[in-house]
């Protein structure tokens, strides 16, 4: 059991993609519940990761940090006494309860620091407890410079022109990660490709009718038959956002391919257009009578036979015989 927790801790390092900064108990609730359900949580990048326990590898529910409004505390740092503070967002408010103060005053310093990219002031946490908090900044930072923003595919011309605020990789004429499984085309005509051409694979990576959205369309075969499904990725500053029931972020469309690639167990396939070669040279035989030299057909010239003599006449008298049609065919045959 001791490997159990390192192979947890990969795979959710591998579905958030994401650097794990802190991590601990917690009791959460929203607005219109009563009692507070318990949770182990992750803070990876600017997204608080919520599970059922410590042993869960997936996520059953995520709080997105660049989404909060405010953050309030119940009452101020206090020995002994449970921390309670409420996170407004554009959905509605979260109450999160810490038993332990210390671990509270943690959570705090952690949440406020990647929301606003600062470590707050007047922080109730010890010499080591500041430096960890710094270089948890100091590699958040890192993780959301213009240079480590993964680049987006190229979009088409009518989507581009529905919008003025698409970002920079949009509008450039660079070299954006392109996959062999992206096309510029609608839903339709990305379910007919997959309906057709089964043989090319079955997945495609295209742009959402959205604005800075895309989609994947993937054809799964069912015992009942073949059925289409999509699914929307959502842009972020960090990345993409697979909008699944329980929502999922990857760093770049790569890691989007691989995510349902791995889901399926790798029964599905990229959608590719290989090149179409032939494999054998046939000729059309020459017809009868025709030159393979010229195409057109010789004249063959009939045989001139003298005529004969019938027997018992005198050649000159005019009782010549000329032979039969018939069987002159059949002495030159």
């Amino acid at each position: 059991m001791s490997g159990l927790p390192r192979v947890v801790h990969m795979r959710r390092a591998h579905i958030t993609a994401l650097p794990l900064y802190y991590s601990g108990q917690l009791l959460k609730k929203v607005s219109y519940e009563t009692e507070y359900k318990k949770f182990y949580a992750e803070l990876r990048g600017d997204g608080l990761f919520l599970y059922k326990d410590d042993t869960q590898d997936t996520y059953t529910e995520k709080l997105d940090l660049l989404q909060i409004k405010s953050m309030q505390l119940a009452s101020p740092y206090q020995m002994k006494m449970p921390t309670v503070f409420t996170l407004t967002l554009h959905t509605g408010e979260v109450h999160l309860k810490m038993d332990n103060p210390d671990t509270g005053e943690e959570w705090r310093a952690y949440i406020l620091t990647m929301v606003n990219k600062e470590i707050p002031s007047q922080l109730q946490l010890l010499p080591g407890q500041m430096m960890l908090l710094q270089d948890a900044l100091s590699q958040e930072k890192r993780r959301i410079t213009p240079e480590d923003k993964p680049p987006l595919p190229p979009r088409p011309r009518f989507l581009m022109a529905a919008s003025s605020s698409l970002p920079q990789q949009d509008k450039s004429d660079g070299d954006p990660e392109q996959l062999a499984c992206f096309f510029n085309v609608t839903r339709q005509e990305a379910e007919q490709m997959l309906e057709e051409n089964p043989q090319c694979g079955s997945i495609i990576l295209r742009p959402s009718t959205l604005t800075n959205n895309y989609a994947v369309t993937l054809r799964h075969v069912t015992p009942e038959g073949p059925v289409m499904k999509n699914y929307r990725l959502t842009c972020t500053k960090s990345g993409f956002v697979i909008q699944l029931e329980t929502a999922v972020s990857v760093c770049s469309l790569s890691d989007v391919l691989e995510y349902f690639l791995q889901k399926t167990e790798y029964h599905l396939h990229p959608y590719t257009l290989g090149d179409i070669y032939n494999t054998r040279i046939e000729m059309t035989p020459p017809p009868e009578c025709i030159s393979l030299t010229s195409h057109t057909p010789k004249r063959v010239a009939k045989a001139q036979v003298l005529p004969t003599v019938r027997s018992g006449t005198k050649p000159g008298e005019g009782e010549y015989v000329f032979p039969e049609e018939d069987n002159l065919n059949k002495r030159c045959g």
